[in-house]
């Protein structure tokens, strides 16, 4: 069936949306420190809250005792689909700012990667349980830790997966809300030494008689860049190409002695359709060509962030997503790519579960200046409740089939 949402229903979530609970729920949140691979502390009070306020709540462990998941649900009881939000409680390891609200716009460490969106989810669901909205089905929350890089490898919200803590499609708040992604290109990092024998000396005493690792980075370079031209023809009509970026090249310690070591850093991103190992075979070639005709040692650390993913335009969550924010915003939002890599790509590419990421429109994301309008988290957790009621009320998942 069809999603869709009345306009009494969009108004009555509206008036729901206790903006000072909410507020309360963010203020929580963001005024608890936590770095990646130490979000304990706040994990453990959202999972406190969550069961004073009578919901169900369980603490997985997923490979990081340190800082168990928590999992929140609302179930009605009857047969249907169950929507999941998903995020991240930790934050990137900067200087902490605690909370504050001034003239309508909330600022502090994390406010905008992601807390404030947890805490616009955790509204959605006591809006959709108070109210007695759901048809059917249910909707869970899962908040864990270990999402951000370098500090975070994803292997939490990887193993929430992999234990079947999914719903059958998943709304995940982060900053990004122009557009309804339904494609998002896959990533990974690499980091490349090249190094040649002996010692770093001046380039009268020796130097300019060694393999030059100065010369084989600028081979690599230059072929890194002839290869991101060959990308630029892999292309998508929503996600754009496929690319190969360096963004950090390091070597020497003064301008006359030969070094030893090159180090060089950047990032390859590819479409639906192409894979991890097919890019780091590509990528690997590259290095031992350049090795073999500069007499130097090449290795590299390529790293997989997340895999590339495209979700049906026509699937059930994209549907009740876009119902419902037209509901609140008047129009639905076009389709379209989401240009970073997150949780999202590893639900559809580890769970086969859909996914839309969708939050507020927050600024200062990884700096020391997060801020977000009040009126953004508000609109996020009218948005998420109508997308839940949309979503659950078309029966059982198999209806689907």
């Amino acid at each position: 069936m069809s999603e869709s949402i009345s306009e009494q229903v969009v108004s009555l979530v509206g008036q729901s949306v206790d903006e000072q609970r909410l507020l309360d729920t963010a203020t929580l949140l963001v005024g608890i420190p936590s770095p990646t691979g130490n979000a304990g502390a706040v994990a453990d009070r959202l999972a406190e809250l969550l069961s004073g306020e009578g919901f169900a709540v369980e603490r997985p462990v997923t490979g990081h005792p340190k800082s168990p998941a928590v999992v929140a649900r609302f179930d009605t009881g009857k047969p249907g689909r169950v929507l999941q939000f998903n995020g991240h409680l930790d934050t990137v390891h900067l200087p902490f700012v605690p909370p504050r609200i001034e003239d309508g716009v909330m600022y502090g460490s994390g406010v905008s990667d992601m807390k404030g969106g947890v805490a616009a989810a955790v509204e959605a669901m006591r809006i959709v349980r108070d109210g007695d909205l759901l048809s059917s089905g249910g909707v869970m929350l899962t908040a864990h830790d270990l999402h951000e890089a370098p500090w975070g490898d994803g292997t939490q919200v990887n193993t929430l997966i992999a234990e079947g803590f999914t719903g059958d499609g998943v709304l995940l708040p982060e900053y990004h809300c122009h557009n309804c992604p339904v494609v998002g290109r896959g990533q990974a990092m690499f980091q490349v030494r090249v190094a040649r024998d002996g010692e770093p000396c001046h380039e009268v005493l020796g130097g300019i008689e060694q393999p030059s690792v100065i010369s084989a980075g600028a081979q690599l370079i230059g072929r890194f860049s002839a290869l991101d031209r060959e990308l630029e023809q892999l292309t998508h009509p929503l996600a754009g190409r496929e690319s190969l970026f360096v963004g950090q090249v390091h070597s020497g310690e003064i301008f006359n002695q030969s070094p030893v070591e090159l180090v060089l850093e950047g990032t390859r991103r590819w479409l639906p359709g192409n894979t991890f190992h097919t890019v780091r075979q590509e990528f690997e070639s590259i290095l031992s060509e350049v090795a073999d005709a500069t007499g130097t040692t090449i290795c590299a650390d390529f790293t997989e962030s997340r895999g590339a993913y495209e979700v049906d335009q026509d699937d059930p969550l994209v549907r009740s997503f876009q119902a419902a924010v037209a509901g609140v915003s008047g129009e639905a939002l076009p389709v379209g790519a989401k240009p970073f890599v997150d949780d999202g790509n590893a639900f559809v590419a580890l769970g086969g579960v859909p996914a839309i990421t969708h939050g507020p429109a927050a600024l200062g994301a990884h700096t020391v200046n997060e801020e977000c309008q009040v009126a953004e988290l508000v609109r996020v957790a009218s948005v998420y409740a109508l997308s839940a009621i949309a979503f659950c009320q078309a029966g059982t998942v198999e209806e689907d089939a």
